[in-house]
């Protein structure tokens, strides 16, 4: 079973991708890849003037006319087919599951790969049948040319993104400087209030302390005019009690003392004086 899967991955290196068939006169490029000389100097005069040529099976740049002889390959190629192998017979998976012959054509009405009897079938005997190579290589164009939209698009996207990141990025820093300088107003107004605040409360403190000391000193006078007043109402009091003869002695005196003591009230209080005089 070793030995058949050895032989089967020499005769998959003696097979041309191009033709499908054993390498004839094998070539090798500068990727490293071999093919028939036959087979790549028509893929590269099959190629338009100024297209680059790329190898048919990894797609890396050569340069045409740049084959190099393979002689030791064409010997490995040329005892196997002495083994009387059929091309492809290591490969089951490129054979015709139905005949069991290389996959060699591309049906383009079914979108399959064929064999030469597929072809030749009722099935396929009217549809549109090209090698598969040929196929593969016009499908990878149209692949290529589907890329380069995509590509353009894919390009304009990330500008559009780069853009909107840019817009973000701004807006994110107006945002900013403007919530700073709505922060900075606020703290100067709210400095100003709080300076204003300590003002007025100094003031209103300043004006408390003014008119209690003045409320006091008018309730410490009241206190004293009261206190001489209850005295001479006391002393008044008693000279009412005395002995007629004691009553008139001295009185003119004592009444003129009394109203003068009156008078000193006055001056010490309006209110004062007033009770003073209702009194009398």
């Amino acid at each position: 079973m070793a030995s058949t899967a050895i032989a089967g991955d020499l005769e998959d290196d003696a097979i041309c991708s191009v033709c499908l068939g054993y390498l004839t006169e094998p070539v090798t490029i500068a990727c490293g890849h071999n093919f028939c000389r036959a087979c790549i100097t028509q893929y590269s005069e099959g190629k338009g003037t100024g297209t680059p040529l790329t190898c048919p099976q990894c797609r890396a740049r050569f340069q045409k006319g740049e084959f190099k002889p393979n002689t030791q390959l064409n010997n490995i190629v040329q005892k196997i087919k002495q083994l009387g192998l059929k091309p492809g017979k290591g490969q089951k998976k490129d054979l015709c599951e139905r005949h069991e012959e290389r996959l060699k054509l591309f049906c383009e009405d079914d979108g399959e790969t064929i064999c030469l009897v597929c072809e030749k079938s009722r099935h396929h005997k009217s549809h549109t049948v090209v090698p598969i190579e040929e196929a593969a290589q016009d499908y990878k164009e149209k692949l290529q040319g589907a890329l380069d939209p995509l590509r353009k698009e894919l390009e304009e996207a990330l500008v559009l993104t780069s853009k909107e990141k840019k817009k973000t990025t701004e807006w994110q820093r107006k945002v900013k400087n403007k919530r700073e300088t709505i922060v900075g107003e606020f703290n100067k107004l709210h400095t100003l209030l709080r300076e204003e605040e300590q003002l007025l409360l100094q003031r209103l403190e300043e004006e408390e302390r003014e008119t209690l000391q003045r409320l006091q000193e008018n309730v410490t006078k009241l206190s004293q005019q009261s206190s001489s007043l209850q005295q001479l109402i006391t002393e008044i009091e008693e000279k009412c009690q005395q002995p007629v003869v004691k009553l008139l002695t001295d009185v003119k005196s004592a009444l003129s003392r009394y109203v003068s003591d009156v008078h000193c009230s006055y001056i010490l209080g309006t209110g004062s004086a007033v009770m003073c005089a209702q009194r009398s």
